[in-house]
């Protein structure tokens, strides 16, 4: 029997020109988040045929993990979901909202973030507690895989650095400063490039 594919979480390309399309960061979450997680606006539909097709656009949260001014860094393994991404260093945590998060018709903000919470521990052990702070949305039509995703960027504000890997296309896992990550940017897929160039205002204090 064929295994059955992947849904996942989009939204028309149309709502986000209407909202205003941007390239790279925008900080103007309360502009753009409660539309997209409006239960009219998104819904579920094949992976393979939102991969091929730009008039939508993927749903991805991109935590990164902060803890004293570092930002955990790795290294997509061979096992890495994404083939266009394998090998590629990464600050950002995170996937596709599927189908097993709420059903088949759409999700609200709630759904949204128990979503966020468990697909960072699917790959991941965080062993601390954590503060989520939603800082950013990024898009990026310079690139075959930005032009069908939206990325929906996320400070996990760690109390400690423990933290493990749980998924094998994780490798290289460490803790790195600004300058560290500034050093690894040009072997970095092109998410965490945008991410690493805005650091200081990613991580800028957060009033809630």
């Amino acid at each position: 029997m064929s295994q059955k594919e992947e849904m996942v979480l989009v939204v028309r390309r149309a709502l986000l020109e209407k909202l205003g399309i941007f390239q790279g960061l925008n900080f103007d979450v309360e502009k753009y988040l409660p539309a997209l997680l409006a239960r009219e606006n998104n819904f579920f539909m094949r992976r393979s045929f939102a991969e091929a097709d730009p008039n939508f656009k993927q749903i991805i949260p991109y935590v990164l993990l902060s803890h004293g001014g570092r930002i955990l860094h790795y290294v997509r393994g061979k096992k890495a979901g994404e083939q266009r991404l394998v090998s590629k260093g990464s600050v950002g945590i995170g996937g596709h909202m599927n189908d097993t998060d709420e059903g088949l018709f759409a999700l609200d903000m709630d759904a949204y973030l128990e979503g966020v919470r468990r697909e960072v521990c699917e790959e991941l052990n965080v062993g601390t507690g954590f503060k989520n702070h939603i800082v950013a949305l990024l898009n990026d039509d310079t690139t075959e895989v930005g032009r069908v995703h939206l990325g929906v960027v996320h400070v996990f504000e760690l109390e400690t650095d423990n933290v493990q890997k749980r998924e094998s296309m994780i490798t290289n896992l460490a803790f790195l400063d600004k300058n560290e990550l500034l050093a690894q940017r040009d072997a970095m897929e092109t998410w965490s490039q945008i991410c690493v160039d805005s650091l200081d205002r990613l991580l800028a204090p957060k009033t809630a």
